[in-house]
């Protein structure tokens, strides 16, 4: 018939190569008129070729993974396309519909696909040039394309070629390697989409933020339970709490994984330049992070700077810092650590306050009498233990936010003067014998009153007494330079807020109140140990001085001097028992200086009186003698050479007793007590 085709082909045994037969192929069919045109094509040719390569797929095994045909079918299909007039595109387009039935997300699958589909795109096919059939097919083989392309786009770090799917079966961390398959796979974007047209820039954009929501979406899962209302009652407890905040750790440390795994992948330039991936994922991850630590601290809020809250602390921050290391735009209700832990932090600070001065109040203070190995209240020793703690505990936060500084310091301001005050009502009794010396003297009626009534017994220094000064002395030399040492430290690091003064100056403040208590109280101490010198007639230095005038001996003066003399040295012995070596010698050091001051008051009411010369001398060698002896005596070394220099007012009483040789035998030095 006319639309007759007979062929004969020869069949050989390979590899001899050995003819053993013929093989004659005949196709009838018939056409209407209406439908022989080359745009129809020729159906039964097209069918005679679907069967042939169904048998050459069947017969190479074609499945997932072995996609591939190879000679002698390869060779087989080709001649049979050429003789029946198969088109080109057509043998390509049937062979991938095949393909597409069995593609997986793999670097060989999406190549195939692209070699096969690169010539039915580019040399001139175009849906007015391809049959009805043709167009049929590659529509189809389009569609799913575009499910490949969401697979591989949505998943691009859960790719793995060995997976016979090619997508991992479990989820695992991200590596900074590209999938192989996203080479091919953007290749066949760019071929089927005008990659410079919005539309198609837009769908690939959105591939990518899928695909970095469903990751996030899986990290975060790792902590649902902790926001989930069965989970609060748990939350209480200390271990629950701690693993809580250790998944929230790992979560950022992940997220900051995947950022950083972007970064790697976009630097091997292998997806298109408007595809920016670390910004478009981090601006994803970065929210998505920072929604799921509100919402944990609402559910599980943090008591204060434990370890696992500060390592939180650390994660938050150091998560932000790398996204500004790494050139990553911020972005709105991104992570923000210093906003997301403020509330919490100033909560912390106020809270350690309350507690801290709850535990100086006076019922709170058990230790009244009781001495540590320094003399001290053991009180004071275990506050300061809570502040260095305290400090110690939010060092790691102000190292990364050293503005915190001025409230940890307004805080432990307020707790120091707490600590002042209560170890004046715990000291209050033995204060008290103090108080008359430690306000100025206005000579009314009510005061010679009370000088007429006052006692003839002397005051002896109580061990309480001891006690509290060598606590403030310990707390003036020890404890507190520790304290404004650190937080001067870090108050270096930032720059004082509007209204606020440098980090440190506040404690300042404190220093001031408490030297000058101090000072009062070594004052008060001895004026009453002066007062105690005036108690008889044989100890008033004033009256011996009065007596020893020229005509009397020196060893008549010294005599005099005899019982003075005893009872400083008494004293001295007395309030070494109780005060701490540097406590010790202020005291000392101050008595010593306030009998001078009898002796320069003694000279200054009788300058023109010379007579008087000679017992001033004398006796200001024996104070001199007395002091310095005793303090060397019990001290020994632990004295230093300036502890025993003479006091400012026996320097003035030698240069007033030297003016008539015009020259004075002892410096003015600088050291007071």
């Amino acid at each position: 018939m006319q639309n007759d085709k007979l062929r004969w082909w020869s069949i050989y045994r390979e590899p001899e190569h050995e003819l053993v037969g013929k093989i004659q192929l005949h196709i009838n069919y018939t056409t209407r008129l209406d439908e022989n045109s080359l745009k129809c094509g020729s159906i039964a040719e097209t069918m005679a070729y679907d069967f042939a390569l169904e048998v050459a797929m069947k017969e190479q095994n074609f499945r997932q993974r072995n996609l591939l045909l190879h000679d002698p079918w390869k060779w087989l299909l080709a001649e049979f396309a050429t003789y029946y007039g198969v088109s080109d595109a057509y043998t390509k387009l049937r062979y991938l519909s095949y393909i597409m039935d069995v593609a997986t997300p793999t670097n060989d699958c999406l190549s195939l696909v692209y070699d096969l589909l690169l010539p039915v795109i580019m040399k001139g096919h175009t849906k007015g040039t391809l049959s009805h059939q043709e167009n049929r097919i590659l529509g189809e083989i389009e569609e799913q394309i575009e499910q490949i392309f969401s697979v591989v786009f949505e998943n691009y770090k859960s790719l793995d070629e060995l997976s016979p799917s090619g997508v991992v079966d479990v989820f695992r961390p991200a590596t900074g390697d590209a999938a192989l398959v996203l080479e091919p796979a953007v290749k066949l974007y760019n071929l089927l989409y005008d990659i410079l047209s919005p539309e198609a820039q837009n769908k690939l954009y959105s591939y990518f933020q899928a695909a970095a929501k469903k990751r996030s979406r899986r990290h975060l899962t790792e902590t649902d339970e902790y926001l989930s209302g069965t989970g609060e009652g748990n939350v209480m407890d200390p271990v629950t709490v701690s693993t809580a905040y250790q998944k929230m750790k790992s979560l950022c440390l992940n997220i900051r994984n995947e950022i950083y795994t972007d970064i790697q992948i976009h630097n091997c330039n292998i997806l298109p330049s408007f595809i920016d991936l670390p910004n478009l994922s981090s601006a994803i991850y970065s929210a998505e992070l920072c929604n799921r630590l509100r919402s944990f601290l609402v559910t599980c809020p943090p008591s204060g700077p434990s370890r696992p809250v500060t390592e939180l602390v650390i994660a938050t921050a150091d998560f932000q810092k790398d996204l500004a290391t790494w050139n990553i735009n911020p972005v709105k209700g991104g992570v923000d650590a210093k906003e997301l832990f403020h509330l919490y932090i100033i909560i912390w600070i106020q809270d350690k306050r309350l507690s801290l001065l709850e535990t100086c109040k006076l019922d709170k203070v058990k230790w009244s009498g009781v001495r540590t190995q320094h003399s001290t209240t053991p009180f004071m020793d275990e506050m300061y233990g809570r502040l260095k703690e305290t400090l110690n505990d939010y060092d790691v936060i102000i190292c990364r936010w050293p503005e915190y500084t001025f409230a940890l310091e307004n805080a432990i301001v307020d707790i120091e003067k707490a600590i002042i005050e209560a170890l004046d009502k715990q000291f209050a009794d033995v204060v008290a014998p103090l108080k008359e010396n430690m306000t100025p003297k206005k000579f009314g009626f009510k005061y010679v009153q009370k000088l007429a009534k006052r006692t003839t017994n002397p005051y002896v220094v109580p061990p309480e007494l001891g006690i509290l000064l060598n606590s403030m002395k310990r707390m003036l030399d020890v404890l507190r330079p520790k304290i404004e040492v650190q937080l001067k430290s870090w108050g270096s690091c930032c720059i004082p807020e509007e209204g606020n003064t440098a980090a440190g100056e506040r404690l300042s403040e404190v220093t001031v109140i408490l030297r000058s208590k101090f000072r009062n109280y070594l004052q008060a101490v001895v004026e009453k140990l002066v007062e105690n010198t005036r108690l008889q007639n044989g100890t008033k230095l004033k009256k011996i001085l009065q007596d020893s005038k020229d005509s009397v001996t020196e060893s008549e003066i010294r005599n005099r001097m005899q019982p003075l003399t005893e009872q400083l040295m008494n004293t001295v012995n007395h309030l070494h028992t109780i005060f701490e070596t540097h406590v010790f010698i202020a005291v000392c050091r101050g008595y010593w200086d306030r009998m001078g001051q009898d002796v320069l008051s003694f000279l200054e009411n009788r300058k023109e009186n010379k007579s008087v010369y000679k017992g001033s001398r004398v006796a200001v060698s024996i104070l001199d003698d007395t002091f310095a002896s005793q303090m060397q005596k019990l001290l020994g070394n632990a004295l230093q050479e300036k502890d025993l220099e003479p006091p400012r007012s026996i320097v003035e009483v030698r240069s007033m007793l030297c003016k008539d040789t015009g020259s004075s035998s002892h410096k003015k030095n600088s050291y007071f007590y």
